[in-house]
């Protein structure tokens, strides 16, 4: 057998050359657009969403038993309809589902609880706290100190939902209170 003596990249095969190519590739993508470098940021958003998610199920555990109207159900079973035609009316007010009623109790409760014990509550310190309860930064908003209360936004839209808390952080003073959140859409762009 003769020994080969060209350079290796002559026989590279063209898959394997793609394949480098696509791992180098995702490498790059890791780094993030901040150059941070940090290649195990997009792994961690990840286990952070679902983290969220299965949060955000344990905390409506409660309110599983919680029943939703079927879609197109507008009448009671003993309601007859009009015999006239009905004018269409001014749009009705968004509303949580009886299920985010509920939810947005379980949530409130904890986070309140929570922030009760949060010392001269700053921004940083008011993250750290919705972080450590499984909040994740994304789903965090509004975020600003307005005197010695610092207030925030959460959106907790999840299966549909439109469930969002409303919150100002001030020691036994905290207080937080349900929203409506848009039904699709981005959070932040939203009244």
């Amino acid at each position: 057998m003769t020994p080969i003596t060209a350079p290796v990249s002559t026989f590279t095969c063209p898959r394997r050359t793609l394949a480098v190519a696509a791992l180098a590739a995702l490498a790059l993508a890791g780094c993030g657009a901040d150059g941070s470098g940090d290649s195990g940021s997009a792994g961690r958003s990840t286990s952070e969403r679902a983290a969220f998610a299965a949060m955000l199920d344990e905390v409506a555990q409660p309110c599983s038993s919680t029943t939703e109207p079927e879609e197109g159900q507008g009448l009671a079973p003993t309601a007859t309809p009009p015999t006239e035609p009905t004018e269409p009316g001014a749009p009705t007010e968004a509303r949580l589902s009886d299920r985010d009623w509920c939810a947005s109790v379980q949530h409130e409760q904890r986070i309140i609880q929570a922030l009760q014990a949060v010392p001269d509550p700053t921004p940083a310190k008011v993250r750290r706290s919705l972080n450590a309860l499984g909040y994740i930064d994304e789903r965090i908003h509004g975020l600003q100190q307005d005197g010695e209360v610092t207030r925030f936004r959460l959106d907790l839209r999840a299966k549909g939902g439109r469930l969002c808390e409303a919150g100002t952080a001030a020691g036994e003073e905290t207080d937080v209170v349900p929203c409506v959140a848009p039904a699709t859409g981005s959070f932040e762009k939203q009244g």
